[in-house]
């Protein structure tokens, strides 16, 4: 099991298991935003972390303490694409350290570690979102290299808000090609990046 070394101790990092699924949600629950998002009915993650389990191109990751408790996760995702030449992504997503643990390098060594996961299957690039409001998030990856370069979008799919069949999507017409609404120039059929995450030109 890798070994993660910080100021605060070494931390062990591994492959979640189902049994970790009410643990990784009280991470993802504690904080101001998470607060409003998750819930209580432990079903929906339990089925949610199948998926993700099933997956071969999904890490559900999660940091453990020396008493074996859940201190830190973070989920990653290998996107194949043929941008860039062809180029292998890492998403991150879900980024969370306990209280408890903050403050002795734990985040940063988890995020690195996940770099040199994704190096080892093939990423030539990581990439992330961060809530805008989470400013100190933010500057937390900038620290480590990240650069602000790209604008996510996100957008909240409804399914009792469906379009009328056969219409495109805003700024791509029924023939996937950019309609009048695009602006001028741009291609709007790469304008949102995967998971409602930064564009991936």
């Amino acid at each position: 099991m890798p070994e993660l070394p910080t100021r605060g101790g070494t931390f062990t990092i591994e492959r979640a298991a189902a049994a970790d699924v009410p643990a990784i949600v009280a991470l993802l629950a504690d904080d101001v935003l998470g607060a409003t998002r998750e819930h209580a009915d432990l079903a929906v993650y339990e089925a949610a972390f199948a998926a993700v389990d099933a997956d071969p191109r999904q890490f559900l990751a999660v940091v453990r303490d020396a008493e074996a408790r859940v201190c830190a996760t973070c989920q990653l995702t290998l996107i194949p694409g043929l941008s860039r030449g062809g180029a292998t992504r890492l998403q991150i997503e879900a980024v969370r350290v306990a209280a408890s643990a903050r403050g002795h390098g734990l985040g940063t060594a988890m995020l690195q570690w996940a770099h040199d996961y994704g190096r080892r299957h093939g990423a030539v690039l990581a990439q992330l979102t961060t809530d805008a409001q989470r400013p100190e998030a933010l500057r937390f990856y900038e620290r480590l290299g990240y650069a602000p370069s790209h604008v996510g979008c996100k957008l909240a799919l409804d399914p009792g808000h469906g379009g009328d069949e056969g219409e495109g999507a805003p700024g791509i017409g029924t023939t996937g090609e950019p309609d009048a609404d695009a602006a001028p120039g741009e291609d709007m059929t790469d304008a949102a990046g995967p998971f409602g995450g930064a564009v991936t030109r």
